[in-house]
């Protein structure tokens, strides 16, 4: 849905959001394990909601350190494609807002990917980038921006805990741009933070015609793979994506005998055959 420029910021239907999810990163194959929000308007909330998701993997240490979400708390969760519906129903006239945008949105990209859903084209506000443009701060984490601003809610790396933080954060920072520079519409906003955020693409990348056709197919196939102790394994796959890091090529793929997403270095795929 279009969402005109000059829209009073008063007028604006804001959907506030974040996801936790079990490791830094989606091009190693983390997923989201929970995620919120809240949908207000003019400092008004219209609509609030919160879930675990079932991630189809484990919980890295490092994320479980943050969040501190357990196996026994995902048990019977939703999977992310469950969870589609109601998200685009509450977001498609609304404008996005996340803190440190670009992490969200890239988790939601992959998770829209996985689930062979086309992703929506809101607008999105990332309060990071405003609280960089109009404070000047040691510290820009969402904790280090609550304790600065004096906001009432505290984030805990939980989902829905820091979306009532964002939120806050978001209503002082509207304030202070309207009293400082008179910013009173939707697009002023957005100008004021560089433009909307964009969802992450995925770059191109020059790939074997056996794992360009697997990804192309998007179906099941038969995959010999050498691990980093030199193991062969059979295994069957469903090709997703392939991303770069470090200089190796990884294949993302939904591994049928773990019953979840791995990476798979392109370089020690021996063979791929269409799955019978």
């Amino acid at each position: 849905m279009f969402i005109e420029p000059s829209q009073p910021l008063s007028e604006t239907t804001f959907a506030i959001l974040d996801v936790e999810t079990t490791g830094l990163s989606p091009n190693y194959g983390h997923r989201v394990c929970e995620i919120a929000y809240l949908r207000v308007r003019d400092g008004v909330e219209l609509d609030r909601f919160e879930s675990f998701v079932d991630p189809q993997r484990p919980i890295s240490p490092g994320a479980f350190g943050v969040n501190r979400i357990t196996p026994g708390m995902l048990l019977g969760a939703p999977t992310f494609n469950k969870v589609i519906g109601s998200w685009l129903q509450v977001t498609t006239d609304a404008v996005l807002v996340a803190h440190n945008a670009p992490f969200d949105l890239g988790f939601l990209a992959a998770e829209f990917e996985i689930a062979r859903t086309p992703l929506p084209q809101n607008l999105v506000v990332d309060t990071l980038a405003l609280t960089r443009g109009v404070y000047h701060l040691a510290r820009y984490s969402l904790s280090a921006v609550t304790a600065a601003l004096g906001v009432n809610s505290q984030p805990t790396h939980r989902a829905l805990a820091d979306v009532q933080a964002t939120f806050e954060i978001l209503q002082r920072i509207i304030w202070d741009l309207e009293r400082r520079w008179r910013v009173i519409t939707l697009g002023q906003l957005l100008d004021f933070q560089g433009g909307s955020v964009p969802y992450p693409r995925f770059r191109t990348l020059p790939l074997p015609p056996s794992i360009a056709e697997a990804l192309e197919n998007r179906g099941p196939v038969r995959m010999r793979y050498v691990d980093a102790e030199g193991r062969q394994t059979d295994r069957v796959v469903r090709p997703l994506r392939v991303t770069e890091q470090r200089g190796h090529l990884y294949l993302i793929a939904h591994c049928y005998h773990r019953e979840a997403l791995r990476s798979f270095r392109l370089d020690r795929v021996v063979e791929l055959i269409v799955a019978e």
